[in-house]
């Protein structure tokens, strides 16, 4: 399935040789194409962005590389003329902030040892003990970078998207093909996936070239297109910059159903409250999801919370969004406008040239 909006324009005609395609930079949904017998969590349906794709669509378990056709959009009743789609980035590594926060949590856990000590001697095995000796394998170096699983993801959506739209993606429209990308590496990783996942498409079992030499060229890197909130001063001075604009996010994490996650959190891990907060709380939550998606296991993260626990993280997160990226101040939307109006101009672009098409008779086409 495409990760992100995709937008068609239905007219009866030849499709117009125009594709564009977007890879935008925010927070990743994380994904891994796993075996049959997978392994999975109650928690999966909450982390957000972070839940890996087969969690949110079972459908792509059988064959990711085979699109799910809606039965309702019948090949016949129209014709793709653009396809522009907003991408995220594939499957990441943590970010050095969370890994950083995630070590401050497992040396919390390592600076029980007398206590555990007594635990053991007495026999009695304790969760907290268990993460302790559970490996923190997470470095700073990895700092968000796109994993070898992203890379996986973006090769199969490729072909899934080339199978879903043969006209499109045909071998003659593959020069025409514009990735724009951000500046971020987990982007720009994630836009070279997807031209190998092509270059797989239309040379079956063949190594693909260096990107550079791939008849479309490289990703485009457009930070002022695609990272736009970075390049609105008004944007980074009401919000970004302002240390008072996500207060109801604070006062959540302050309020009662956060606090009650604390205490249970502080018991369940025999550890004093106090040295716990909501960023601790909520980076252990999404190490469950990380590991997951990474490296295919369950770790005792996940034994951590139960499904009420999920649910307050889960609105924990979407507050943070709401306000900092959604609907919470107008300027969040407004700041998207140039990206909105690039997209909407090729679509009208692509519109007007069919229409001509359209109108010039089949003798002179033919000349």
């Amino acid at each position: 399935m495409p990760r992100g909006p995709c937008s068609l324009v239905r007219v009866s005609a030849t499709p117009v040789a125009v594709l564009a395609v977007a890879l935008v930079s925010s927070l990743s949904r994380c994904s891994l194409l796993e075996p049959e017998n997978s392994v999975v969590s109650a928690l999966s349906p909450y982390f957000g962005t972070k839940t890996r794709y087969e969690d949110a669509n079972p459908g792509l378990l059988p064959d990711p590389e085979v699109p799910r056709r809606d039965p309702e959009l019948l090949e016949e009743t129209c014709t793709p003329v653009q396809l522009v789609a907003l991408i995220r980035h594939g499957t990441r590594y943590p970010t050095t902030k969370q890994i950083r926060k995630l070590r401050q949590l497992h040396g919390l856990l390592q600076a029980r040892g007398a206590e555990d000590d007594r635990t053991r001697a007495a026999g009695r095995g304790d969760l907290g003990a268990a993460l302790a000796d559970w490996p923190l394998w997470y470095a700073d170096w990895m700092d968000g970078q796109l994993v070898e699983k992203g890379r996986q993801d973006m090769r199969q959506l490729a072909l899934r998207l080339a199978s879903l739209f043969p006209a499109l993606f045909s071998r003659e429209n593959y020069g025409r093909l514009q990735l724009v990308t951000s500046s971020k590496h987990r982007c720009v990783d994630s836009g070279a996936a997807f031209l190998q996942g092509l270059w797989q498409h239309y040379h079956p079992g063949l190594p693909p070239p260096d990107i550079a030499d791939m008849e479309c060229g490289p990703p485009r890197i457009n930070d002022k297109l695609m990272r736009f909130f970075d390049h609105c001063e008004k944007f980074l001075t009401q919000v970004e910059r302002n240390a008072t604009a996500l207060y109801h996010v604070e006062a959540f994490k302050t309020g009662p159903e956060m606090q009650n996650i604390l205490k249970k959190v502080a018991d369940i891990l025999q550890v004093p409250v106090n040295n716990l907060n909501a960023d601790l709380i909520q980076v252990a939550f999404f190490t469950c999801s990380f590991d997951l998606a990474i490296k295919g296991v369950k770790s005792p993260w996940c034994d951590v919370f139960d499904i009420d626990d999920a649910k307050v993280l889960e609105y924990l997160n979407d507050l943070k969004q709401y306000w900092k990226r959604g609907y919470g101040y107008s300027i969040n939307s407004r700041s998207s406008c140039t990206l909105f109006q690039d997209i909407f101009q090729h679509l009208d672009k692509a519109v007007k040239q069919k229409q001509r098409r359209s109108c010039v008779p089949d003798s002179e086409m033919e000349k």
